[in-house]
């Protein structure tokens, strides 16, 4: 096997550990959309923590594949290979952000519930401040952080013919459509995680599924030399 088929089985599964964050928003959003949400996190602690899991699960493999990447994608684009591992790991370590926050709602949540449930307390306000602030960066600056790395190492693809066309190509306009629902999003014209955005972001989630098989089971294009 040589060391680009590998690379390219490493991060086809790469891809598909990122869609971990399913199972953590199938998780975490019917407990924090709920009106009660702090009454409801106090009994939903585990639900709550398996859905961190699954999104360090997402963070760690949406990173490592910038750093699996590089090694192909210089070979073509120093600049952008470099890029894209860097925004990659930018987006990775942005994650860990509302992850921290979706943990420390559930000491405030058991603090609220011990309050007897105050209609009018500091932990409504603290609640909120964390949830728009995780709301926010899940949907503006993760969002963003993915998006300038994966335009990188789609115009490569699309470029060298790492991939086919019609696929690096699908890449692009996904991500332009992923561009557009985050900044619906940062102005208020959308709510976070709306079936609007979900939907907007539909064709970058089939693509990166189509992709992630179509390197594990074909692998990359070799050429002699980069396409200039």
């Amino acid at each position: 096997m040589s060391s680009d088929t590998k690379t390219a089985r490493i991060v086809g599964s790469l891809f598909l550990l990122g869609f971990a964050g399913i199972p953590a928003t199938l998780l975490s959003k019917p407990i924090l959309d709920a009106p009660d949400y702090l009454v409801r996190i106090s009994g939903s602690a585990t639900s709550l923590t398996w859905a961190v899991f699954f999104q360090l699960v997402m963070a760690v493999a949406c990173a490592s594949i910038g750093v699996w990447l590089y090694p192909v994608l210089r070979r073509h684009d120093e600049a952008l290979a470099l890029g894209a591992a860097g925004f990659r790991l930018i987006e990775g370590a942005l994650y860990f952000l509302p992850m921290i926050g979706m943990l420390a709602l559930v000491p405030l949540s058991r603090e609220y519930v011990s309050a007897g449930a105050p209609s009018d307390s500091y932990h409504q306000t603290i609640g909120a401040l964390i949830r728009a602030a995780c709301d926010d960066t899940n949907n503006v600056f993760v969002l963003t952080a993915w998006c300038i790395g994966a335009s990188m190492y789609y115009y490569v693809f699309f470029r060298a013919k790492l991939i086919p066309r019609w696929l690096s190509s699908w890449g692009l306009a996904g991500v332009a459509m992923t561009i557009g629902s985050s900044l619906l999003v940062m102005f208020r014209v959308l709510r976070p995680m709306s079936e609007l955005q979900v939907l907007v972001n539909l064709p970058i989630a089939l693509q990166e599924l189509v992709m992630a098989i179509w390197l594990m089971v074909k692998g990359f294009n070799s050429f002699p030399s980069p396409e200039r």
